[in-house]
Formats: C-alpha cells, structure tokens, sequence
C-alpha cells in the first residue's frame, strides 16, 4: 500500500472516496471489486478518528426482536457471519451474559422465548463457515445461582437467572480496516492519509473531483473524479460546506465514549448490567434512564461502554474531560460494586462522534437508527453521495448500497457484488487453530508467546511479509525484534507517517494503555532510521503520543496510568 500522489493527481476516476474509516474503507473496497478505477483519501490517518472508538463488537441484531425488527435481524446475522469467513483472524465469537430480573420483558421466561426466536431467525447464521471455531451455538439460560458465581457482585434483588447468547468481537478494528484498504489497494485502489479535502472541483452544476492539501508538504492539487462519495463521518458537514451553494441542515452527531479497564472479570463473558434506577438529583450522570453497560473482555482488558452526550463543537477539536470519564466511572461503579474502578484504573479512552438523529438536546441521546445515503442531484450537485452510518457490523452492506447509487449516477455497468465472498487481506485462513499453531512453530525462537498470539492475529496470513523485515543477524529473536519488523513494514508496506500511527494504529502496542518505554524506544528509534528524522522531531513525535494518557491533554485519550499491562 504505497502513497502515490503522481498517480492520484494524473488519473480521471471513476469513483473518489472522501474518508479513511469503516465506511469509507468498505466503499472503497466494495467499488475496486466491481470494476471501477477508486481513490481514497483520509484527512488524518485510516481509521484514526470514529472509527477508532469502538466496542470492537460485531452484533447479531438480537436487540432489534423487541421491536420485531427481523429484516434488521436478518441483515445483521448475514454481515456478521460474513465478516468471520472473509477475516476469521480479526473476527471471533464472544459468549455474551446478560441476568435476568423479574418475571417481565427483563425476566427468564421472555428471555428464552427472545433466545429461541433469535435461533430461529438466525439459523443459518453458521453456514459456509468451514470452522468449527467460529459457529455461533444456540442461546441458553441459566440459573440465578450460576449466574451469581459466574458474575459475583451483581445485584441478587429479584435475579431470576441469566440469558447467554453469542455475537462476534473485533480482535483489532483499527486493523479490520487495514485490511479492507491493503485488499482494496492490491486492486488497483490509490489511497493516501494526510490528504485533506479543501474545495470540490466544479463545473455549474456537476462536481468534476476535489482539491487536496497534503498536510505533511503543504502543497495543493486536485483529485478529478466523476462520482464522489463522501464517508467523512462527524466531518460531513464541514465537507459539504465546500460546495458553492448551502445545502440542507447540518447532520447533528453526540459523542460516544468506551473505556479500557483492568480486568473486571475472571472469564470469557462479555456481561451486560443493568445500571440502577435509584439515581440521586446529585449526581448528573444518575439522571439517565435505567440502561444496559455491557463489559468484554478485551485483549486481557475489560472494555467498557457505550455513554452518549450532545456534542455541539467541532470534530476536529474532539476531547474528553476527566470530569466525564469520572461520571462514567460512577455509573459504573454504582451498576457493579465490586469493579471500585478509580481513573488510575482507566488504561484508554476511546471516543468518537456519531450521527444523532436530535437537533435539540435532550436528557437521553437518541443515535440515527439507520444508515444515510443521501444524493444531491435534486439540491443541484451532480455526481456527488453521502454516507452516513453508525454500526461497524453493516458498513460493508451499506458500501453495497452506496456502489449502487455511484454506478447509478455514472450510468453504468459493474459486476455483481463478490465482497461477501473474497477473503480480506490476512484472512485466507480455514481453520484458526492450525494457522496459530503453524505460526507459534514458525516463531518458536521468539519466547514472548503472548506477542506473537496478538502478532499473528493481528496479521492473519500475512504474517511472513513481516517477517521478511526481520534483522537477520537478531538472534536469538525476541518480541522487541518483532517489533522492529513491524514498524518497517508499517512504514513500507502499510503507509504509516507518525509515531502515532505506528503505536495506535499498526502494531496496536498502544491499544489499551501506554506501551513499555522500551517499545516506545523501540518504535522511535526504527523510525527515526527510516524516515530521516532529527532528534527534535523524534522527541517531538514522541511527546504527541504520549500526551494521550494526560487527562488535562487537549487530545486525552486515556488514563493517568504508565504501565502497560501487555496484550
């Protein structure tokens, strides 16, 4: 994956994507395999922004039967069993546990009718995947004392058991992505990050491309194109407000915030927990209506959300205060006593903007319940579509439909969509458990063995193209080694330009805490050889990453705490 600007300044395309997320990836990718000529362009880093702040859950649409909502039960079961055969290194099955109170809609009884419907209507929810690792088993229930010894601490006040169900959980979702732009780049895609759109390219009333101003030159040229899809998230607005004439009222958005904690449990669950209605007027965070916080683990973390609130700024200036983080983490603590998190216990902070479908606050937020496709021939642009969703499990069936509207507008003939069907770069895997067993044989020399599970994970079965950037004359191997592979080949093969980019986005060394200052070192030092760097700016790209775990940080991040705590 080479940042080409000649190319993508001297090449008409068919289709340029604005936006380097889930969205805009899984356009990007969607449009190659159908026979159009594709630029990408990201204003930041590939999924540096809201698509970074993620549960990493990839959901079976369970929550949509309360509404008997079975074409959006149906869409979900699809994508998600699509996404565990086309990345099977990146997607798993996560066990869910969710107690039961009462006799009610939050009893045992509807919880099993829930479970045995969701059954039903995902019946097919295994097929075509060859391994058995990645089947999704029926729902079940459990006991109140089961459920007790398995969650101790949870309210026993009415507890009348426990539903078990399973979705699917992203091992690496900055990855994910990744991934959908190498296998889109091998295709012929021409993508670059740090390329930020600063005028649309117009002809009265047809769009003929974009004007760019690449952020690490400075300098400015223009992108033509004969459709334009705009998938910039929370920057939609700021983007269509390029055009020559207004359009519509601005999209709304709220604020989503997860947060990395140490371990909150001794298993394998992800837990849902009803936060407790005997909220005081003291507290503003006990305002809120009685709600589900679900909490996976995550990587040997627990990963917790999601809390919402009105966000009125700009997206570029996105931050967190600690005031929020510690409402969070009371609301918390009052749902489950014995986490007794304290902020020192906040390894990250992961948080994004997404589309609400409130133009006025109100004391819950409300998130766009459906994806957005929005054309704007009648408001006078022609050859111009927007993408707007909220849910990482149907980007890639929303990238379908938005292909559809481009080859629509172009007045042409693609093929059929073959992206459920095409294994995603590292993703040609069979059988999990031989690939990891082949790869630890493989890396045998290596003795950190929890750095080349996540290694392999993280990379799939394109692991070896690593390790060709392997020091030869590094033995015995060790994890640091590994590390240095890595940064070459994220600089080489996977366009990283920061030392952000590197720990955050490449190795995921930074994922859930502050990485070991040796691998900081690590990083900075492989950088700094690579791309040329003076110790100033070493420092400087050094003192960037680093400022994401200062709560008082303009770009907070994470927690207070320096210890990392390994993958």
């Amino acid at each position: 994956m080479q940042r080409n600007l000649e190319e993508l300044s001297n090449t008409k395309f068919d289709v340029l994507v604005i936006g380097g997320g889930i969205y805009g990836a899984c356009v990007a990718y969607e449009a190659i395999l159908r026979g159009l000529s594709v630029a990408l362009v990201e204003k930041q880093d590939f999924c540096g922004a809201t698509s970074a702040n993620s549960l990493k859950t990839i959901h079976g649409g369970l929550r949509y039967l309360q509404h008997a909502d079975f074409k959006r039960m149906r869409e979900s079961i699809y994508e998600r069993r699509t996404l565990m055969k086309i990345a099977p290194h990146l997607v798993h099955p996560l066990p869910v546990l969710v107690p039961t109170y009462g006799h009610g809609l939050k009893g045992i009884e509807a919880m099993t009718v829930a479970l045995k419907i969701n059954d039903w209507v995902s019946c097919d929810r295994n097929h075509g995947l060859p391994d058995p690792q990645q089947h999704i088993p029926a729902g079940r229930t459990i006991s109140a004392t089961e459920c007790l010894q398995t969650m101790p601490g949870i309210s026993a006040d009415g507890l009348t058991g426990g539903a078990i169900f399973h979705d699917a959980q992203v091992f690496n979702s900055e990855r994910l992505v990744l991934a959908y732009l190498q296998s889109a780049t091998q295709l012929g895609l021409q993508a670059a990050n740090y390329l930020k759109v600063t005028d649309f390219l117009q002809d009265g009333d047809t769009i003929l491309g974009a004007q760019v101003t690449d952020a690490l030159t400075q300098t400015t040229f223009d992108i033509q194109a004969k459709t334009i899809i705009n998938t910039s998230g929370p920057w939609i607005n700021e983007v269509l407000g390029l055009l020559d004439q207004p359009l519509s009222l601005p999209q709304p958005f709220a604020l989503a915030m997860n947060i990395v904690t140490r371990s909150l449990f001794d298993h394998d669950y992800a837990v849902g927990i009803y936060s407790k209605a005997n909220y005081t007027d003291k507290d503003a965070i006990l305002k809120r209506k009685n709600r589900l916080l679900f909490i996976a683990p995550w990587q040997g973390y627990s990963l917790v959300g999601t809390t919402y609130s009105h966000y009125n700024g700009a997206p570029d200036h996105l931050s967190v205060p600690e005031q929020d983080v510690q409402s969070f983490i009371d609301e918390i603590n009052h749902a489950y006593p014995p986490a007794k998190l304290t902020t020192q216990d906040v390894y990250f902070v992961h948080r994004g903007l997404l589309p609400s479908s409130q133009t006025a606050p109100t004391a819950n937020v409300q998130l766009t319940k459906q994806y957005q496709i929005q054309d704007y021939q009648q408001a006078g642009f022609k050859g111009l579509i927007s993408v707007t969703g909220v849910k990482y499990t149907t980007a890639r069936n929303v990238a379908i439909h938005a292909v559809d509207a481009a080859v629509s507008m172009l007045g042409t003939i693609a093929k059929p969509s073959q992206s459920a069907h095409q294994p995603l770069h590292g993703g040609n895997i069979e059988n999990l458990s031989d690939f990891l067993e082949e790869g630890r044989h493989t890396l045998d020399a290596i003795a950190d063995k929890p750095s080349i599970n996540h290694f392999l994970y993280s990379y799939g079965t394109a692991y070896p193209s690593v390790c060709q950037h392997l020091e030869q004359d590094s033995q015995p191997l060790s994890s640091q080694n590994l590390l240095k592979a890595q940064v070459a080949y994220a600089l080489e093969e996977e366009m990283a330009q920061t030392l952000s980019d590197v720990v955050f986005r490449r190795t995921g060394i930074g994922a859930a805490g502050m990485p070991m200052e040796a691998e900081l070192q690590t990083c900075v030092e492989a950088m700094k050889t690579k791309l040329l760097w003076e110790e100033s700016k070493a420092q400087q790209e050094l003192k960037e990453v680093k400022s994401k775990w200062v709560l008082d940080s303009p770009s907070f991040m994470g927690g207070k705490t320096a210890t990392f705590h390994g993958m």
